[in-house]
């Protein structure tokens, strides 16, 4: 177990008090970016200093590589950018923008209603039509409710794999109930990870719950670490890929 840097905008809501109130209002979507099936999860906020009020993570089903995206919803229209880089996801995500975010010139340009969305995303000379359907919801900033089948696509992920979150609800609360391990090239599950977690913290503590899994490479290892809230600054579980047995492995 070890404890993990917490980024800015979760330290001025820990100690704000605010932390356990719960800031997880989560929609997952199903649907097409023109010919190509997507599914598609945007958490809402109520926004922080750079305007930005949408975080998410989308994959084509054919790919599975979850891109990061960001943006702001107004009057049900909602922009959203895609970070492309290392540096771009530090400087906006991590660090926080300093400016406004313009989200004018971004792919995603979508009218949001009750039961999905329709727009467009377009880039240069590309454009295409998209169409989503509200498939599952998670929201703990109330009453604790989970709609559906509520899968996370975390923004970690390998060359090769990309790491899915599924949240439950009990009687402690929401939470993560297990990782699963998806293979990009297939999109089957190569491994499994439950928690054993009778307080319900598993994958709680990070403001994006895309971020609640992250990869480090520690000795030419992927090391894949879990968050979990703790009532102070939280902490992680760690699993690092054995060659071997092409398995993560709790490292305790």
């Amino acid at each position: 177990m070890k404890m993990r840097f917490v980024s800015v905008a979760v330290c001025s809501l820990l100690f704000s008090g605010k932390a356990f109130a719960g800031w997880y209002h989560v929609e997952n979507y199903e649907g097409f970016l023109g010919p190509n099936p997507i599914h598609f999860s945007i958490q809402t906020y109520d926004g922080f200093g750079s305007g930005i009020t949408v975080e998410g993570s989308y994959f084509q089903d054919a790919k599975q590589t979850p891109i990061t995206i960001y943006g702001r919803v107004s009057d049900g229209k909602l922009g959203l950018c895609e970070i492309s880089d290392d540096k771009e996801f530090y400087r906006i995500l991590t660090m926080g923008s300093k400016t406004p975010v313009d989200t004018s010139g971004c792919p995603f340009s979508l009218e949001m209603n009750e039961t999905g969305a329709t727009g467009t995303w377009s880039k240069g000379t590309e454009k295409y039509p998209v169409t989503l359907k509200k498939v599952a919801s998670l929201d703990d900033t109330h009453d604790q409710k989970i709609d559906g089948s509520v899968d996370i696509p975390f923004w970690a992920q390998t060359a090769t794999e990309r790491f899915s979150g599924t949240y439950t609800s009990t009687g402690a609360g929401i939470c993560m109930e297990k990782m699963q391990v998806i293979h990009k090239r297939s999109g089957r599950v190569a491994q499994e990870i439950r928690f054993k977690d009778e307080d319900c913290n598993a994958g709680m503590l990070m403001t994006p719950i895309y971020e609640n899994v992250q990869k480090f490479t520690e000795k030419s290892s992927d090391t894949i670490s879990v968050n979990f809230r703790d009532g102070r600054a939280g902490y992680s579980m760690d699993y690092v890929f054995n060659k071997k047995t092409k398995k993560y492995q709790h490292v305790k």
